[in-house]
């Protein structure tokens, strides 16, 4: 939810109210996010909108079970925000893109050289359980289908 869209106040209670929601089961933690949205739709009907895209993709990772070690790597964005951000601090001068070839080729280096300052994600350890998770994801939906 954008900051620009509600007025301080209700974002500060709908910050809270989406960190209480994240410590529920996925499909209870939806439905009091849904009833937030409700209670705001009429003054702030964009912040309400915001918070409803992509609700079910935000619980994937309290769907899966898995450790809280994991879970507070994998529900935060600041994997991607520190790569876009490397890529931006090693291109920033460039100013004439020859062609899209040129482009893809220093993103690709930028992504490789701030690869090297990356640390482990919390709950490394803990990584063989996401594999074991997505894999009875993928072998029920396959069941299903």
């Amino acid at each position: 939810m954008s900051p620009d869209t509600c007025p301080k106040e209700i974002g500060v209670y709908a910050l809270a109210t989406m960190r209480a929601a994240f410590k529920l089961s996925a499909d209870e933690g939806i439905s009091r996010l849904k009833a937030f949205a409700e209670t705001i739709g009429k003054q702030h009907p964009d912040a309400a909108a915001s918070l409803l895209e992509g609700l079910d993709e935000m619980f994937t990772v309290n769907r899966l079970g898995l450790p809280k070690s994991l879970c507070r790597g994998l529900t935060t964005t600041n994997i991607i925000e520190s790569s876009i951000s490397g890529v931006k601090s090693r291109t920033h001068r460039v100013k004439n893109w020859q062609d899209g070839s040129m482009a893809k080729r220093w993103a690709a280096s930028s992504l490789m050289e701030t690869e090297k300052n990356f640390r482990k994600i919390m709950g490394f350890r803990d990584i063989w359980m996401l594999d074991a998770a997505l894999k009875e994801e993928i072998d029920n939906s396959e069941k299903v289908a």
